[in-house]
This record gives structure tokens, sequence and C-alpha cells, in this order.
């Protein structure tokens, strides 16, 4: 009768602990005032380019007539994208670099872990239609304006938005509905995956697969989608005898190539690889890399080789500084 007096006690004890934890603290990098300090600034900085860089290239899409065409419509999606997947971990990151106090309540990290998701899936989903978008335009640029229509370019972006949401809503279920039971101590800056399993006393098998297999799919099925996508690109560029054309096809391609290898190779070291060689530490960097990094690069990267957003910023900066030189003559 004692024994199952105590066994009950001790049941009671777990489901307590178990309800407990409504809140979990992000560990970060470092617990050095200092270095946590040089951290702040260096994030902060790379945020604020993020910020410029990305709802700069949005705003001149959208200003500029020359721009309204579905590949530039893609791109601004992206750079939004961008904008707001960075906007879900740095601002927070910012705060616990120079706060004590690192908690984070249960439904704010399910909220992150849910909008990360979502961003990060939506953008895979993307480049792939940003990739079969450039072959339409190169392999068959007669037909370009009636193969992406409105009627098929929006149908696109809005797959790609509902793709990232549901993915989002499953890992988040799936990782909640699991029982925090021990430490909630999170070692990370943000609420990822990988961590909050970590920290799990329920058998996390399920979600691992989850992970797993649903990751892989959708990158296998995006990068074959880019893959094939750019292998009837070199076809169509084999067949070009212009050498400023094909000059031309190789700067936006190329471009577009580099930010899908970027993304992809760090989203796969993070994901799709066995559990056992999980090191938090080391996923900590590649997970801050592809979050806050990569979302400050895009916008480079798109606009730096490509001819047409130049264009498009001397056309809309330039007014704007002539405009600027007018007011301060007077």
């Amino acid at each position: 009768m004692s024994g199952s007096t105590s066994d009950l006690h001790s049941h009671g004890t777990q489901l307590k602990n178990v309800t407990e934890v409504t809140t979990f603290i992000l560990m970060g990098f470092t617990n050095d005032f200092e270095v946590q300090v040089f951290l702040f600034l260096l994030f902060l900085t790379i945020y604020i380019f993020t910020l410029v860089g990305n709802l700069g290239m949005v705003t001149l899409v959208i200003g500029d007539s020359h721009l309204h065409n579905p590949m530039y419509y893609f791109l601004s999606v992206l750079s939004f994208l961008d904008a707001c997947y960075s906007s879900v971990i740095t601002p927070k990151m910012l705060v616990n670099f120079l706060s004590e106090n690192k908690s984070i309540s249960f439904l704010g990290c399910a909220a992150q872990m849910c909008l990360f998701i979502t961003f990060g899936t939506t953008e895979s989903f993307l480049l792939a239609a940003m990739a079969y978008d450039r072959y339409v335009a190169i392999y068959n640029p007669l037909l370009y304006s009636v193969s992406m229509s409105p009627r098929v370019y929006v149908p696109l972006i809005i797959f790609c938005y509902v793709g990232g949401i549901l993915h989002g809503i499953l890992h988040t279920v799936a990782t909640f509905s699991l029982s925090f039971c021990a430490s909630n101590e999170v070692r990370h800056v943000f609420c990822d995956i990988p961590p909050l399993l970590a920290l799990s006393c329920s058998d996390t098998h399920i979600n691992q697969l989850l992970v797993f297999y649903f990751t892989g799919a959708i990158e296998i099925s995006t990068i074959l989608i880019v893959l094939i996508s750019y292998g009837f690109i070199l076809v169509a560029i084999l067949r070009m005898h212009s050498a400023e054309g094909r000059r031309k096809v190789f700067s936006t391609c190329g471009s577009h190539l580099t930010g899908v290898s970027i993304f992809h190779g760090t989203v796969l070291f993070m994901y799709v690889r066995p559990t056992s060689s999980y090191s938090l530490d080391q996923d900590m960097i590649v997970s801050v890399f592809y979050t806050i990094v990569i979302p400050m690069l895009n916008p480079m990267i798109y606009s730096l080789r490509n001819k047409d957003v130049k264009d498009a910023m001397k056309r809309v900066f330039g007014k704007n500084w002539d405009l600027d030189k007018v007011h301060f003559s007077h």
C-alpha cells in the first residue's frame, strides 16, 4: 500500500513537472558580457542591412514599372520573406544579448518555431518556382508572357506560402505535443527543433522521422526542380549564338544558383542527416547563418550582378537625389 502511495506521489510530481514548463530559457552563445555586447553590435548591423536591403528591393520592384514582370515579382516575394524570416529570430536574440532574463514563453517559443519554419519552407518552394520561371524565360522567351501570366505565377506564389504554413504547423504541433519535464534551458538563440527535442522527456523518435522525411522530401523535390530547370537552361545557352545573350543569362542565373546553393546547403546540413551527428553548438552557428546571414546576402546576390536592378536603382534613387539637389539649391 505504501509502495503504491509513493508511486502515486512520484507520478503526481512528474505531472507537476510536466505542467511547470511554461517558459524556456534561450541560453545563446556565451555568458561573457563583453562577447555578448560585440555579438549584439554585429547582429544589429546585419539586421539593419537585411531590412534595408530586402525592403529596399520590395520598394524597387513595386516602384519601378520596368521591373513589373514575374521574375522580379518572385524576387520581391523572396525579399519580403527574408525580411520576415530574419525578424522572427533577430529582435528577440538582440534583446537576450543585453538582458539577464533570456526567457521566452511556451506560446512565444511555439510561435517563433512555426513562423521560421513557415518562412524557410516557403523560401525553399519559391527558389524552385524562380528556377522554373528562369527556364520558361530563357527556353521559350516568345511565349514567356503567356506561360508566366498572372494566372500562373500568382497561384505558384500562393502554393509556396500554403506549403510553408502547413509544414510549419506540422512540426510545431508535433514538437509542442511532447512533454518537457526536466530542464527548460534551450542550448540555442531561438526555438529550433533539434535543441527542443533534446530537452523533451518524451520519446522523440517519431519527431525525428518527421523532420528527416518531410524536410528531406521538400529539399529533394525543390532541388530536383532547380536542377531540371537549369538543365534545360544550359541546353538553351549552348544553342545561343549571341555572346551578349549568353552573358546576360549567366548573370541572372548565376546569382539565383548562388542563392539556391547557399540556402539548400545549410538546410541539408542542419536537418537531413542522422540524429547521431547532431552537435547543438555547431548547429546553432549553422542555423544562425541561414536564418540571419543569408537573408542579408540575398539582396546583394540578386542585385549586384543584375543590370535591370542597377538601372532601376539609378532611376528611383537618382530621381530622389535630383529632387534633393533642387530643394537644397532653393
